[in-house]
């Protein structure tokens, strides 16, 4: 399930059950947002139902998205929830094997770009990366995709440089900025996610 009904009941139990989740896999912090009934597991919710189901994604790009987030923060239990939304929304093997690619690249360059940002140093700034990255020439899941993806990841890692350089690449490819933001904001919701998961 995708997050389609939000007016199923509120809770531990319904935010797992919509993530295809288990119930054993309430964490200590879910279980105290449950016991006092806090109203943040709904909000949580309803903002995981409104960032994965945002019409300008789609529900392939947002599933695959939403794995990438979770590859990159190395929570099992969603890569494994996302990338079976995923495969049932038509991603392929190769579209889930270059997700975690670009996830992995984006980390490389995310890490290297931060440096050279925090220094503003010339030296820095002209040496060759030396990071080869020749999935970007021709990706599996189009160069569109496989921008909004590094974007969505580079916003988590907090890369300026990162940002800015692939947000002017997906405007490049006609990319509404409506789409964009649909991406960071799903970025930023999963990440929430996973700080309780």
């Amino acid at each position: 399930m995708l997050f389609g009904n939000t007016a199923s009941a509120d809770g531990a139990a319904a935010l797992l059950k919509d993530l295809g989740l288990p119930d054993t896999a309430v964490t200590p912090q879910v279980d105290a947002l449950n016991k006092t009934g806090s109203r943040y597991l709904k909000d949580l919710k309803l903002n995981i139902s409104t960032a994965l189901n945002a019409e300008s994604l789609g529900k392939k790009d947002a599933t695959l998205i939403a794995f990438a987030i979770a590859v990159n923060e190395k929570n099992a239990a969603l890569q494994e929830a996302f990338e079976t939304q995923a495969r049932a929304a038509g991603a392929t093997d190769a579209d889930v094997a270059e997700t975690i690619a670009c996830t992995s690249l984006m980390n490389a360059n995310n890490v290297y770009y931060r440096f050279r940002h925090f220094l503003h140093d010339e030296f820095y700034d002209k040496a060759p990366a030396g990071i080869r990255m020749s999935i970007m020439a021709n990706p599996v899941l189009g160069k569109e995709l496989f921008e909004l993806v590094s974007l969505a990841v580079s916003a988590v890692n907090g890369c300026e440089l990162c940002v800015t350089s692939h947000e002017k690449a997906l405007l490049g490819h006609g990319t509404t900025k409506q789409r964009i933001h649909d991406a960071v904001r799903l970025a930023a919701v999963i990440k929430s996610l996973v700080a309780i998961l």
